[in-house]
């Protein structure tokens, strides 16, 4: 059975990129577009892992975060995605996120990282 990741990426764009490149290497893909759809999505489906924009409307990233690892029993490794820097890093830290990508995403990078994460 492949992984679940749940993808929360407001733009269409860099949201069908991601999902093609991760189905691509055997994942399976949910989608999120902002962060009250991503508390609903975790709940429904029970991702193995989420990649979560920090920017998002609605509901931010960061405040999306917290409301999960709140609700959920589970531990899935979240890996926060930001347009921003490294600038979030303590913040996307503190709200629950494991670690912090910046865009555009470099999938060389991701790639290794999602296979540690669910690996463990």
């Amino acid at each position: 059975m492949s992984s679940k990741i749940l993808i929360v990426e407001d733009y269409d764009d860099s949201r069908e990129v991601l999902r093609y490149l991760l189905e691509s290497s055997g994942y399976s893909v949910i989608e999120a577009t902002d962060g009250i759809e991503a508390v609903d999505k975790v709940k429904q489906y029970h991702p193995d892992l989420i990649l979560m924009d920090i920017s998002l409307p609605v509901v931010d990233g960061l405040t999306a975060t917290r409301a999960i690892r709140e609700v959920s029993g589970e531990r899935m490794p979240i890996i926060a995605v930001t347009a921003f820097g490294s600038d979030y890093e303590g913040a996307a830290k503190a709200a629950g996120c494991d670690e912090l990508l910046d865009k555009p995403l470099d999938y060389r990078i991701l790639k290794p990282m999602l296979r540690e994460y669910l690996e463990r």
